[in-house]
């Protein structure tokens, strides 16, 4: 299917791609590295993604782990689109039971003001963080009252999207602004945008309520691989068409890095595993270095872990990764692939991304590749 170049959903798949590549970036800090270095990867990451012809940037919420500095995605995303032109950028996601729904509406108001017409709202129901961070977080330790209510507060935040509580409702003169609001006040011109909203999720509930609700969907599978094809299958099963969608639309998040031999791929997802393996046991912290990785003693039940984990990372050379990604995509049936590339260095997560479009044969390439 060719895209619509004014639909704000679908991409385009570009070179031999089978569906369009987009961009999950999780600003990683590496020891040795501050968040100010991490940033910049970032903004260098993007304007290589927009010159290479990926799809869409998401920046992903998370709090409490000196290895992501990715906190406050409306902040970075407002960083980025002063740097980019072309490429859409949003979150992947805001998790919506963190924020008053009025405030997102806000963030994402004044970036749709920034980069009008390339703004992405995608939203989550998790933390993002471990329980003690979430309760300060929301100032409550109730924290499954925010995941149960996640449909009643994404409902509130379309509306204040739209603007369009009914008569009565005790927010019908609260407006979100910049927003519609302003096209109705005296003289007001407002942009036709407004940020698309996506759902993210790791299980069955986001997958269901997409599909009801017509939206389109994201799926995790970097870090919740066996639940993929379930997901996608109940999504398009429950999905109904709405005003955004006339048929599902499922992107997946999928862990790969591309280096220029294999061996070297394998010791940057080795370091990014004992990463995860000291998040996973409360110990977070920088994403090591590969000699450190490499000098580590696992023990058999991280080391079953690491070899679970490397399982769903598509990694090695970039004719091996663009095989994996391939291979993937035949597998889940996804309309979107959004790679996520996890290492110590800012320079290897950008280089990675420039192998992958190489081999795939995206636009704006160095001659001959």
């Amino acid at each position: 299917m060719v895209a619509d170049p004014h639909d704000e959903i679908r991409g385009t798949a570009l070179g031999s791609a089978p569906v369009p590549l987009s961009v999950l970036d999780l600003v990683t800090v590496g020891a040795g590295h501050t968040a100010s270095d991490a940033l910049r990867t970032s903004v260098a990451l993007s304007r290589l993604a927009e010159r290479r012809g990926y799809h869409r940037y998401w920046v992903a919420e998370h709090h409490s782990m000196p290895g992501v500095a990715s906190s406050s995605p409306a902040v970075i995303l407002a960083h980025l689109a002063a740097h980019t032109e072309r490429i859409r950028l949003g979150s992947g996601g805001v998790m919506l039971p963190n924020h008053a729904p009025l405030v997102i509406a806000e963030q994402f108001g004044t970036l749709e003001a920034m980069a009008p017409g390339r703004v992405d709202l995608g939203l989550g129901r998790a933390p993002g963080t471990d329980g003690a961070t979430a309760a300060a977080l929301r100032r409550t330790d109730r924290l499954n009252e925010g995941a149960d209510d996640f449909p009643q507060q994404l409902a509130e935040l379309i509306r204040f999207l739209d603007d369009d509580f009914p008569d009565g409702h005790p927010y019908r003169r609260i407006h979100a602004v910049p927003g519609p609001v302003q096209a109705t006040s005296p003289g007001g011109v407002q942009s036709p945008h407004r940020p698309p909203v996506w759902l993210l999720g790791s299980s069955g509930f986001s997958a269901r309520l997409a599909g009801m609700l017509g939206l389109p969907f994201a799926f995790a599978h970097h870090f919740s691989a066996q639940n993929t094809i379930p997901a996608l299958d109940l999504y398009r099963e429950s999905f109904r068409p709405s005003a955004v969608l006339e048929e599902p639309y499922a992107l997946i998040g999928v862990a790969a890095l591309a280096a220029d031999d294999e061996r070297e791929a394998r010791r940057q997802v080795l370091a990014a595993a004992l990463n995860m393996v000291r998040l996973r046991t409360g110990r977070p912290g920088l994403v090591p270095t590969p000699e450190e990785a490499e000098a580590y003693e696992f023990s058999a039940m991280e080391q079953d872990f690491i070899a679970s984990w490397n399982a769903n990372v598509v990694h090695g050379t970039p004719d091996e990764v663009r095989a994996g990604l391939d291979d993937l995509q035949k597998r889940t049936g996804a309309d979107e692939l959004m790679i996520t590339a996890n290492a110590h260095s800012g320079e290897v997560r950008v280089r990675s991304y420039e192998l992958i479009a190489d081999a795939y044969g995206l636009p704006g390439g160095a001659p001959g590749n």
